[in-house]
């Protein structure tokens, strides 16, 4: 059953060398299957001999990610030590997977076997600097784009967490690019911020190349992602405001969506610490306690030096879900009262009874009508008579997991 908001809270403002070959890359492979398609016997010998030298360079990244995984896991095991909380934690997310793994095999096969997903575009020179893009079945004009960024404590965000979001939003003819970054402790949140603002940049210059529209990209985080994303989009408006050089602007975004966010760390310190997040690991990822006001977004918009910036910024839309544990709905009501207080436009979407992950993962899998997905999609499509006549008419998304098994992974679950 679809669950109406319990809150709408509407707010108006007041009176290297590797991004080349990378996206090259991508474009060549496209034009060789536009010639296999009208070519004979050679040109099919010629794509089949493609696709094995494409698959051969996957399983070899696929090769060296696992690689330097495992080396990380070790790395942060040291960090976290022989703590209860988080081992308690950690063995619920492996029961919560596997109550839902029916849904995620469908979803991880279509996303290593779909034509519709460009896997693993390089977008900088920095480690993880890749992302996945879910193209729509048919690009017979301009499409809208969101830039999808992560979730995972910082610590095991990935860009293939996206492919359930991109591939239904894809079928409402929706471009989505999923942005992957430096997790810790391969980086600090500085690490995490500069990859994503290098990989927005990436889109706006090269996303209309794969038949998306330049003028209307919107940018999208989830949990930490929603955390790191916002503190892109708010760093860009701070160095344009003061006249430094970019390669990106903040009005190439049309709207910015925060899907259980935290946007005032010195508010989640202890939270997190009681969740097994460890302050000395939360701290050493923020890189230090004197550096939570300058990566907490909620604190940024009304620092005083910060005041012309707030005019360049795009319209935030924030999505919590009122039983969310892992990040309380205060993070998003307290950050959009802040943006409220300095002018900027912003409205709160509150869902009475979601957790954390009901809205991104258990909402999706169920398929059906959702809510946070349609409202995403009207606001996408607002403005396109044919796109929004074409999503009345949508059937309802497949359902992917068993009723039974994603209310008992609720009940599990570690968020």
């Amino acid at each position: 059953m679809v669950t109406s908001p319990v809150g709408y809270i509407p707010v108006e403002p007041a009176s290297s060398s590797e991004d080349k070959d990378g996206a090259g890359d991508s474009l060549r492979s496209t034009t060789a299957r536009r010639r296999t398609n009208s070519g004979g016997g050679p040109a099919k010998r010629s794509a089949a001999l493609c696709r094995s030298q494409s698959f051969s360079r996957e399983i070899g990244h696929a090769a060296s990610e696992t690689y330097l995984i495992t080396r990380l896991a070790f790395t942060l095991l040291r960090y976290l030590g022989v703590g209860r909380r988080w081992i308690t934690r950690l063995l619920a997310l492996g029961l919560y997977a596997m109550l839902l793994m029916p849904g995620f095999l469908q979803v991880l096969y279509k996303y290593f076997t779909s034509s519709q997903i460009r896997r693993s575009i390089v977008y900088g020179d920095q480690p993880r600097n890749r992302l996945d893009l879910y193209l729509p079945k048919n690009i017979d004009s301009p499409k809208p784009v969101i830039v999808f960024v992560t979730g995972g404590a910082w610590i095991i965000g990935y860009k293939g967490w996206g492919s359930l979001l991109g591939f239904q939003l894809a079928e409402r003819d929706i471009i989505v690019t999923c942005i992957d970054y430096r997790n810790f402790p391969q980086g600090t949140i500085s690490d995490m911020v500069d990859d994503v603002s290098r990989g927005i940049s990436f889109v706006c210059d090269n996303i209309a190349k794969f038949g998306g529209d330049p003028n209307r990209v919107y940018l999208m985080g989830q949990s930490a992602g929603a955390h790191i994303s916002s503190c892109a989009l708010l760093n860009q408006a701070i160095k344009e405001s003061k006249g430094e050089s970019v390669s990106w602007s903040t009005s190439q975004i049309n709207a910015y969506f925060g899907l259980s966010g935290g946007y005032n760390l010195t508010n989640l310190v202890d939270h997190f610490d009681r969740r097994g997040l460890y302050r000395s690991i939360f701290l050493s990822i923020m890189e230090g306690d004197e550096s939570l006001p300058q990566f907490s977004p909620e604190i940024l918009v009304e620092d005083p030096n910060a005041k012309n910036a707030i005019p360049l910024l795009p319209h935030f839309v924030l999505f919590h879900g009122t039983e969310d544990f892992s990040i309380p709905p205060d993070s998003s009501i307290s950050f959009v009262d802040a943006l409220k207080r300095v002018g900027a436009r912003a409205e709160l979407i509150l869902y009475h009874g979601k957790t954390h992950t009901d809205l991104f993962i258990q909402d999706a899998l169920r398929g059906g009508k959702e809510e946070l997905f349609d409202c995403i999609v009207e606001y996408l499509h607002a403005g396109d008579a044919e796109a929004l006549a074409n999503d009345a008419t949508a059937p309802p998304r497949k359902r992917l997991c068993p009723e039974p098994l994603v209310k008992l992974a609720g009940l599990v679950s570690p968020f």
